[in-house]
């Protein structure tokens, strides 16, 4: 958690790496937009999306015939703010794949976050599957269980698309304090963010007056167990004040419930602690103290 207007800040486990699953899909449409800023790119090109190219999401659910077209402007909707796996992954090919994604990143001095695969590759990795390969005819029930077992594992030691809760946080600063992109691409993608309600962690604990500009990324639970449940975002007043909250759940055990309960009150406690209601009383006693805290250690960490 990083106060935006005191610079304070509070830090668990913020710099071991996480994995990101569609939380990547901010920093990938950062890239685009900072490709059309210069030239390279526009809102209005049109992208091809063929049958055999889709993924989950909302463009599968609504595809007709082999080939559709979409522009840039809908596949960033759609990527963002509806988090299609299709879109992002139209959106990878289209400025030529996750390192142009992580040059981006490392343009603005983000160090701790990369994107090194789509949404299809990652399929591949949770399927203990060779990119583009099919699960066998004959697999049985328990060969598939076996198999996805495998992959669940190899997805939980992958270093590849992860973050640090730090770079997720400076991230989310550089974007709102316009040190990542320019006025008005900065705020096409707070809007994206802003419009991005479906799933809902942190804004089950918004505040009223509050608004929240974030991306979640999810896995799919295998045995009881979920590789990845992640909120980042920007909760902001009308009088200014911003907090960045970048929370990443790994190999969790616990239901659905829990989970969204952990962030609903994680954005309740931030919220009372750093920006109080005038009837609210003091602070949450748990609350941010007043140097940055790093919890992993037990030491003071460098407030930002």
């Amino acid at each position: 958690m990083l106060d935006l207007r005191s610079g304070e800040a509070w830090r668990v486990n913020a710099r071991q790496a996480f994995p990101m699953m569609s939380v990547f899909k901010a920093p990938v449409a950062g890239a685009v937009l900072d490709r059309i800023e210069h030239g390279g790119l526009s809102m209005e090109l049109t992208v091809v999306i063929r049958r055999r190219e889709l993924s989950s999401g909302t463009i599968r659910d609504h595809f007709e015939g082999e080939r559709m077209i979409f522009t840039v402007r809908q596949l960033l909707a759609d990527a963002v703010s509806r988090s299609d796996n299709t879109a992002v992954d139209a959106l990878l090919d289209t400025i030529g794949g996750p390192r142009v994604v992580t040059a981006f990143l490392r343009s603005r001095g983000i160090d701790g976050m990369r994107v090194d695969l789509g949404e299809r590759d990652f399929q591949s990795v949770f399927g203990n599957l060779e990119p583009g390969q099919k699960p066998p005819a004959d697999e049985t029930d328990a060969q598939q269980l076996a198999r996805l077992q495998r992959g669940y594992r190899a997805y939980l030691v992958d270093p590849r698309n992860r973050s640090t809760p730090d770079a997720a946080a400076q991230f989310l600063r550089k974007l709102w304090e316009g040190q990542l992109l320019p006025p008005e691409p900065t705020r096409h993608l707070l809007d994206l963010m802003y419009a991005q309600t479906t799933p809902s962690r942190l804004r089950l604990g918004l505040p009223p007056g509050a608004r929240l500009a974030d991306k979640c990324g999810t896995s799919y639970t295998l045995e009881g167990t979920t590789a990845a449940y992640n909120d980042i975002g920007i909760l902001s007043w009308p009088d200014g004040h911003a907090i960045v909250v970048a929370a990443f759940l790994t190999a969790s055990v616990d239901p659905k419930g829990e989970r969204d309960a952990l962030f609903a009150d994680l954005a309740r406690t931030v919220a009372a602690a750093l920006h109080p209601q005038p009837d609210a009383g003091p602070s949450a006693p748990n609350g941010p103290a007043r140097r940055s805290r790093d919890e992993s250690t037990g030491r003071g960490g460098s407030g930002r």
